[in-house]
């Protein structure tokens, strides 16, 4: 089986990243032939600063690695070392639609009232697309926000292969059943947010423990005391248990009937430890590659020779059964 995901290198990573997609990554990994992939060229469709994304994907791909991908059993690489992904854009984006590309909800948000927007912006889930069927790809391990580019990778896949031929598997999404999207602690209506969210409601994954035990303390809640499972009605405090099903691996109903009668105090205060305890070995080993940055491109360098070896294959496929003329002998 193949597995294939990616998380962009922009803005400090929190506790709705690790949710959705790097506990996930660690778990699939086992699965089958995985690839996790820092996908930096998604992250200049908007204004950004050359040496800050430097740093974030280096910073990016030491956690990835700290949240337990290993090197050996996955192929973890920078996107733009792998030329095969902004080629296959530029194909897929030739079968996509600018219909589909004008109903994607993303777009709407990150574009707002911008009077100048990036055509990259617009055009990037196509770019997500080719990420995806270039590894010929079973499943997509990632966050419950990512289900609509997801269902556009499976449209393409399937209207290149009624119109060229069976080229590309078409993949299925898998999403954690708990923990799928992380709110923000201050505004639980709204997800937690690597760039627009509230730092005082995001809890970074690189924060020190004082920092997530104040946050969870602080948490908004409702006026009562049931520490019960109820989105519409208990949104604050439905979020709290749900990140207490991250940090320990508890169902939502192991959790409600630890604290049936506990309280909101005593609720909090062991959230907060729980993801303490979740983070430590994170962060340590996080530092320890940071600060041996020799070993961490090693790591990198090793990942995209594979996966440059892996997506060849596709890519070859794509410009063949699209009737292009190819070099002989290479």
């Amino acid at each position: 089986m193949k597995i294939f995901s990616g998380i962009q290198p922009t803005g400090a990573k929190h506790l709705g990243n690790y949710s959705g997609g790097f506990r996930q990554y660690a778990a699939t990994q086992e699965q089958g032939d995985a690839f996790f992939c820092i996908v930096d060229l998604h992250s200049v469709t908007v204004p950004h600063d050359p040496e800050d994304l430097r740093t974030r994907t280096l910073d990016l791909a030491a956690l990835m690695f700290a949240t337990g991908l290993d090197p050996e059993r996955s192929t973890v690489f920078v996107q733009s070392h792998v030329t095969a992904h902004a080629e296959a854009a530029w194909l897929l984006g030739c079968v996509a639609t600018i219909g589909e590309l004008r109903r994607m909800t993303q777009f709407k948000d990150k574009a707002g009232t911008r009077e100048s927007v990036s055509v990259g912006l617009f055009t990037y889930p196509v770019l997500m697309a080719g990420d995806i069927l270039l590894y010929q790809t079973d499943i997509v391990p990632i966050g419950d926000d990512q289900r609509q580019h997801l269902e556009l990778s499976r449209d393409i896949a399937e209207r290149f292969n009624s119109r060229f031929g069976k080229t590309f598997t078409v993949p299925r999404g898998v999403y954690p059943e708990a923990g799928a999207r992380i709110m923000d602690l201050q505004e639980p209506g709204n997800k937690m947010s690597t760039t627009g969210g509230n730092p005082q409601g995001t809890i970074y994954l690189l924060d020190p423990p004082e920092a997530v035990r104040k946050k969870v303390k602080t948490a908004v809640t409702d006026s009562g005391r049931e520490v019960v499972h109820d989105t519409n009605e208990k949104a604050g405090i439905s979020n709290l248990i749900e990140i207490m099903t991250v940090a320990t691996g508890e169902s939502i109903t192991e959790v409600e009937s630890r604290y049936e009668s506990a309280g909101y105090g005593q609720f909090k205060s062991d959230v907060g430890d729980a993801v303490v305890e979740l983070l430590a070995p994170i962060q340590a080993r996080y530092h320890e590659l940071r600060d041996d940055s020799a070993e961490l491109e090693r790591m990198l360098t090793h990942g995209a020779t594979k996966a440059r070896e892996a997506s060849a294959p596709t890519l070859e496929k794509m410009y063949e059964r699209m009737g292009f003329t190819r070099p002989k002998g290479e």
